[in-house]
């Protein structure tokens, strides 16, 4: 890397702070927050590759979305690209506004070339990190960016206040189109092509070829704080992170205060945020940033580290970087142990409002399946299942046809529990693979109390999930390894200050459980966020009843609502 290239992006990284810091002490000027997302195509350099993405804006990763806890948003989105396009507003609540939401076919009709819509929004009840991305075909690739949402006005963080705040956004690069690998992987019947790189802010990394122009360098100033803001936009990887020679205190999870605590790293599944506080207390020098996979099963995954560099004020760009102790990619002790420390704040400010009374409970089983392809290369597709139901996308949006009435896009009988018990996670089961398949969801009645077990199976063979559900955040009570056990796992939960997410992680072999209380009307869309499994069917939605009042239902759909 050149001094002249790192020196630039430390000035690009200063900018955006800048930026940052005039809307954070700048007093604040009115509720509504206006931002233009220009969809559209621009060719990109990576790799000693340049190629043709779509981006917002011209921006890779997209621009990041400033506002404040209480404020109104409106993006109009004008899609001047060939494919498709919806934008998901990752991690927020939109009560009673599934129409902002953003899931192709699920909330909204994908806004087609050449038309705009204005996704209209409240943010209520929330602040911290989330993020935005595409979410149609795999164009979250590069169709993604951050969200910022500051506290009320007066109101501080319950840490430390930090010198200044960084966005680190963790991401995939193919040298190939990403939707022509995917179809090509589709005809086929089997997964498409990995990544051919890890990114931190849209780069790469010295560890890549061609990437002196591509390495995103952070300078701080010694004795001073730092949040950083990190965000896995990776479309199939959990990740490690770490930073050489500096702890993290980790101080939120997807937009929700946790516990403090210091740890050498952190795991992220895709999906999720996590803000950490990070002090510049070492010996001036440069210290590499870097990321890569967990993966605790022997499948074909991206391997390569992706790095940054966290540069001391003053240290010459010529000094070599230390490179941190990254967790080994299957280290499933480490991972585990992580993910345990994770507890909600439960403050009087900040409460765990965990249901202690549960008026529905749901078991799910993943699958993994091949079904029938007379056209695929072994006559087979691979296929994904929730209780051995693949999920079919509709034509008509879920929430339309709910809102109106619209008979036969969906039913809702998709069923409680798995039509047949079996060990679980027991050896891996290779007869038997095929799954059903269908538009099926679950009615929940409102305000209900829903508790949600998730169990990974060994069919083909186990790996771990991360589960985002729409429209919730959700408490984590409890996890493990294995069979879930109905009599005596409850008795293990956490029901005082379990973490509170909208994105979770089902362990290898093993499962994870949910509770939320339904109290936001609509279509929820329910899903693996590893786009590989969405993409074969791990997926369902949630249909949550109106209230009893006016003000307890679905609002009525904008007029610019883009049409099927």
């Amino acid at each position: 890397m050149t001094s002249n290239d790192t020196s630039w992006n430390v000035v690009r990284g200063v900018t955006v702070v800048l930026g940052f810091l005039a809307f954070v002490f700048l007093p604040a000027q009115a509720s509504v927050k206006k931002y233009n997302f220009n969809v559209q195509v621009k060719n990109v350099s990576r790799l000693c590759h340049a190629k043709p993405i779509v981006t917002v804006n011209g921006r890779y990763p997209g621009p990041t979305i400033y506002i404040r806890e209480g404020d109104r948003v409106l993006v109009n989105v004008t899609n001047q690209a060939q494919y498709n396009m919806s934008i998901h507003w990752h991690g927020l609540k939109q009560y009673r506004n599934g129409w902002a939401d953003g899931p192709a076919y699920i909330t909204q009709c994908p806004i087609q070339t050449g038309n705009s819509y204005v996704y209209d929004f409240n943010v209520t009840g929330q602040r911290g990190t989330l993020w935005w991305h595409a979410h149609i075909l795999w164009l979250r690739a590069t169709v993604y960016g951050a969200i910022v949402i500051m506290p009320k006005q007066g109101t501080p963080y319950p840490f430390p206040r930090p010198h200044l705040e960084v966005n680190l956004l963790l991401g995939e690069w193919w040298h190939a189109d990403v939707e022509k690998v995917v179809k090509q992987g589709n005809d086929l019947g089997l997964p498409p092509n990995m990544s051919d790189a890890h990114t931190i802010n849209g780069k790469p990394g010295p560890l890549f070829p061609c990437s002196e122009k591509h390495t995103y360098a952070l300078e701080v100033e010694q004795g001073k704080t730092y949040l950083l803001r990190i965000i896995n936009a990776a479309l199939n990887d959990e990740l490690f992170f770490a930073i050489s020679g500096h702890n993290m205190t980790v101080v939120e999870i997807d937009a929700v205060y946790v516990k403090p605590f210091t740890t050498q790293f952190i795991l992220i599944a895709p999906g999720q945020t996590t803000n950490v506080l990070v002090q510049a207390n070492q010996p001036l020098s440069r210290y590499f940033i870097a990321t890569r996979t967990f993966m605790d099963v022997p499948l074909p995954v991206d391997n390569k580290t992706a790095a940054a560099i966290l540069q001391y004020k003053g240290v010459p760009t010529t000094v070599i970087p230390t490179f941190p102790n990254l967790p080994a990619q299957n280290d499933t002790v480490l991972a585990i142990s992580y993910t345990s420390k994770l507890k909600s704040l439960n403050t009087a400010l900040f409460p765990a409002n965990v249901p202690l009374k549960v008026d529905r409970k749901l078991f799910y089983t993943i699958g993994i399946g091949v079904n029938l392809c007379p056209s695929c290369v072994n006559g087979t597709r691979l296929a994904a299942s929730l209780n051995n139901i693949s999920f079919v996308m509709p034509e008509t949006a879920l929430l339309q046809a709910h809102y109106l009435g619209i008979h036969g896009v969906f039913s809702t009988d998709f069923p409680d529990r798995p039509p047949t018990q079996f060990n679980y996670t027991g050896a891996p089961l290779t007869a038997n693979l095929r799954t059903n398949r269908g538009t099926r969801v679950s009615k929940i009645k409102f305000n209900s109390t829903v508790e949600l077990v998730l169990q990974d199976t060994n069919l083909l063979s186990v790996e771990s999930h991360p589960f985002h559900l729409h429209g919730y955040n959700f408490f984590v009570v409890g996890t493990g390894v294995g069979n879930f056990d109905p009599v005596k796992d409850p008795a293990k939960f956490n029901l005082v200050d379990p973490p509170e997410r909208n994105t979770v992680g089902v362990p290898t072999g093993g499962w994870t459980a949910i509770r939320f209380r339904a109290d936001n009307p609509g279509v929820w869309f329910l899903h693996c966020h590893l786009e590989l499994h969405t993409g074969w069917g791990l997926k369902t939605a949630f249909v949550v009843e109106d209230g009893p009042s006016r003000d307890l239902t679905i609002l009525p759909p904008p007029k610019d609502l883009p049409p099927c």
